[in-house]
């Protein structure tokens, strides 16, 4: 099965997908087809990429509606654990999330429903992360929920492969909300994944 040109690998959230583009190589490199508009889930409007050193923890954000966005994440250089929350309270698997390594090397993109909140550790200097997002960038919409809030149980730790693990954290994300006190906004019919 194809979404938005690229091999499922596996949905492993209701609407998560993770994605594989088809590699064509030989000695001079190879080409990929890194995306492909095919349905109506991909009418991108805004692209974004980000450079961070090892370590950089941004998350776990996410636009409140009317602003709510669908975001389609890759890496391109270096490594970083991307995870994704569902945070959509008639879905059977709110609050559970799927983190997966998303690297230069394999290629691998994640696409994440409108209703999840979304994060990622970088695990190598200089790792460049884009990501296509299905609406323009609202700050009066923004959200946070804390990255490290126990009850999510998100293993960053375990990713980082280091017996210490202090992430380098703007301000924001110092400051995201617990999750045993978050009023998801994701409550209407749109965001039920039945």
């Amino acid at each position: 099965m194809k979404k938005f040109g690229l091999e499922l690998l596996q949905e492993p959230l209701p609407g998560l997908f993770l994605l594989a583009p088809k590699m064509f190589g030989d000695e001079r490199g190879y080409f990929f087809e890194s995306f492909r508009a095919e349905t109506t889930l991909s009418d991108w409007l805004q692209d974004n990429e980000s450079m961070s050193a090892r370590g950089v923890l941004r998350g776990l954000h996410f636009q409140a509606p009317p602003f709510h966005q669908s975001k389609l994440v890759s890496v391109v250089q270096g490594s970083a654990y991307d995870v994704a929350v569902d945070i959509r309270p008639l879905s059977p698997t709110y609050g559970q999330h799927f983190g997966a390594i998303l690297s230069s090397q394999n290629h691998h993109r994640l696409h994440i429903p409108a209703g999840f909140a979304h994060g990622f550790l970088t695990l190598e200097d200089h790792t460049i992360f884009q990501y296509k997002c299905s609406a323009l960038y609202a700050p009066e919409a923004e959200g946070c929920i804390d990255f490290n809030d126990p009850t999510l149980g998100i293993d960053w730790a375990g990713t980082w492969g280091a017996s210490a693990f202090h992430p380098t954290l703007s301000a924001k994300d110092q400051s995201g909300s617990p999750f045993d006190t978050f009023h998801s906004p994701f409550t209407g019919p749109q965001f039920d994944p039945k």
